[in-house]
């Protein structure tokens, strides 16, 4: 199994930007896809982004398309996300997840990703 522990969250304005990481240890990094989430007060947890196990595929959400990139390093076993023109409708807990599935992995409900970290908080204000 996999462990990930997310860093990187903040409170910033509108219009700013902010990178989160997550570290992963345990079984090779490699050998999952890889996602962010993120849950709002009051709402769903809902897909972000994803990454492929190598990064030749991306995948966002279409609140985030443009404004967000996802990455991951497997030399240092970290998955990026690098968040800019920050609104304030993408205040929230911001969890990584992992999975082993392949596939489409966009379409992966939140229930079946595997392994999940600890979340870290983004608050932007107006």
């Amino acid at each position: 199994q996999v462990q990930l522990v997310e860093s990187g969250g903040g409170l910033v304005q509108a219009g700013s930007s902010l990178r989160l990481s997550c570290a992963a240890s345990g079984r090779t990094f490699s050998t999952y896809a890889m996602g962010w989430f993120r849950q709002a007060p009051g709402k769903e947890r809902e897909f972000a982004s994803a990454i492929t196990r190598i990064g030749d595929r991306t995948y966002y959400a279409d609140s985030v398309k443009g404004r967000f990139t996802i990455s991951r390093d497997n030399a240092k076993n970290t998955l990026y996300l690098q968040m800019n023109s920050l609104k304030p409708e993408d205040t929230a807990v911001y969890y990584c997840a992992a999975t082993i599935a392949l596939g489409n992995i966009a379409a992966i409900p939140p229930g079946h990703w595997g392994y999940w970290g600890q979340g870290t908080q983004v608050t932007v204000s107006s």
